[in-house]
């Protein structure tokens, strides 16, 4: 059995920028949803084995937040091979992962995310807003064999929920 978490980068920064898509920050915002999920994930025990980021800006700072907002140790491989990807080439990143890896986070884009999720579980309609993690628990021995409909939705967590409140972290 592994485990796939699927990290969409935080909100962007349209405010001041008007340059390269590939190179555009994440905002406060995305910030702070950042470090809500890097600190959920470690205090509920769930942290990444391994760690593979889109190269845009907005992604590789929002696994860098997380991370260090939650402690997480996990290597960190950086691909421009998530950035305006589909599915399937995702699925090939996926594939190439060591079979040691028990929990891959990939960090990334929508509307790619929100495809792969409902492909890898066989369908349905999931959404991924900004900061969003979900987990699917793929019923694999080896990420070679990753494939649509080999997966289940364990939970899909939003930061806006963890960060209005009394929840903030």
């Amino acid at each position: 059995m592994k485990t796939l978490y699927l990290f969409r980068h935080g909100k962007s920064d349209w405010e001041d920028y008007d340059g390269d898509d590939h190179e555009r920050p994440i905002s406060k915002r995305g910030e702070k949803a950042a470090r809500t999920m890097g600190k959920l994930l470690a205090l509920s025990g769930r942290v990444p084995d391994s760690i593979v980021t889109s190269s845009a800006v907005r992604a590789k700072t929002t696994v860098e937040t997380a991370a260090r907002a939650g402690g997480w140790r996990a290597p960190v491989r950086i691909t421009r091979a998530l950035y305006e990807a589909a599915p399937e080439a995702v699925l090939e990143e996926v594939r190439a992962e060591p079979a040691g890896t028990d929990t891959l986070l990939l960090a990334g884009h929508e509307p790619t995310w929100s495809e792969l999720a409902s492909l890898l579980i066989g369908g349905g309609n999931i959404g991924m807003p900004t900061g969003a993690v979900a987990a699917i628990e793929l019923e694999i021995d080896s990420w070679k064999a990753v494939a649509g409909g080999k997966g289940r939705l364990l939970w899909l967590l939003v930061p806006k929920f963890f960060t209005e409140g009394s929840f903030d972290l």
